[in-house]
């Protein structure tokens, strides 16, 4: 079974050997010297000032982030599940909440951000997704946040890039915390996340809020080499592993380079036999497409073609089919997805099959190599 959901992504073999190691104790020298590596290559890997790594989903550094950076006041962006899921934590701890809402497929308004702050002048802290998973939506996240601090330069701002981080070039010049899952473009099990901090978001820090998720306790005892709590040792040994990878072998700007070529050839390549692709800006972490018949689709392909891709939530609960991009993929596995879409069509009468997805996508995947 191919695995194309956008997340948890396959876990490569040479990464699953890398945690098949005996199990060490976290509070010993063996592990702080791998926690110290796995440390100074996440911080090189985010472009941010410092880190910190938490023994949770990507939700539990959400709230970390919101809890000890959002003073009293929060901007947050909705185009999607994941914005909601901001509003939602925000709620949950008393904080008040300017909201900008859209619809799924549509990216935030920078007049609506200037409009929102200039009558919200206490707004302290602003929470926007690099990509919002639920539809594929890429915000302009880059252009956000520079003009948040072009309006308040002391607002802390916070970018959900769970969806985003190893996907793609992000532009960390205006954010102050940069949040990531282990289970994306990582290419790990769940239950690790990141969040990636500047120097002015530490400064705000102070002694930090709430218990496990106080980001001062957890940044102190890290540039220490260890864990405010019990680290998740074998999912660090991993990300050392994925970052070793990524960072010396792969190289930054081919794995960004093969992750577009396959997001844009797949596109072409469903677009060429007829399916519509949802979000108007598409993140290049996924392709998203808004189909009446995603759920048979969606049966089809796991259950005759070896294919799982993931649906719609909420609103778009059976009417989206979401195609993960993320980590490293071979080029004939994103072929084998464009093809079993293409024979479901032609299994719902929908189209007569010609092999024109897996034509499209070559020819457009390597022309892209050359440019």
């Amino acid at each position: 079974m191919l695995l194309f959901t956008p997340g948890p992504t396959p876990v490569p073999e040479r990464i699953r050997q890398a945690m098949a190691v005996p199990t060490i104790h976290h509070r010993t020298p063996e592990f702080t010297k791998i926690f110290k590596e796995t440390r100074r290559a996440l911080i090189s890997f985010l472009k941010m000032d410092d880190a910190v790594v938490l023994a949770s989903t990507g939700t539990g550094a959400m709230e970390g982030a919101l809890t000890n950076l959002c003073g009293r006041k929060a901007l947050i962006v909705n185009s999607g599940k994941f914005g909601e899921r901001f509003v939602e934590i925000a709620r949950a701890f008393g904080k008040e909440v300017v909201e900008l809402r859209y619809d799924w497929n549509e990216a935030v308004k920078l007049d609506d951000i200037r409009e929102a702050m200039e009558e919200n002048p206490d707004i302290d802290s602003f929470f926007i997704q690099i990509c919002e998973s639920s539809g594929g939506l890429r915000h302009p996240v880059e252009e956000a946040a520079a003009l948040v601090k072009a309006l308040n330069d002391e607002v802390v701002v916070v970018a959900d890039g769970i969806t985003a981080v190893g996907v793609e070039p992000i532009d960390t010049t205006h954010i102050d915390a940069l949040i990531a899952g282990s289970q994306k473009a990582l290419m790990l099990p769940p239950g690790l996340a990141m969040v990636g901090l500047s120097t002015f978001a530490i400064s705000r820090l102070g002694e930090g809020r709430g218990y496990y998720f106080n980001l001062a306790k957890e940044l102190r005892k890290q540039r220490e080499g260890t864990t405010a709590y019990t680290a998740a040792t074998t999912l660090i040994i991993g990300l050392r592993e994925v970052l070793k990878i990524l960072m010396e072998e792969v190289g930054l700007d081919e794995l960004y380079d093969q992750t577009d070529r396959r997001a844009t050839a797949t596109r072409l390549a469903l677009e060429a036999i007829g399916f519509q692709l949802y979000p108007q800006k598409p993140a290049p972490a996924m392709t998203a497409l808004y189909d009446e018949d995603a759920e048979a689709i969606r049966k089809l392909l796991k259950s005759r073609y070896g294919v799982n891709i993931a649906g719609g939530q909420g609103e778009l609960k059976g009417k989206l089919l979401r195609i993960n991009h993320m980590g490293l993929i071979e080029p004939y596995e994103a072929v084998w997805v464009v093809n079993a879409l293409e024979l479901a069509l032609e299994d719902l009468g929908r189209r007569s099959y010609d092999g024109t997805a897996v034509r499209i996508f070559s020819q457009s995947y390597y022309k892209l190599l050359g440019e």
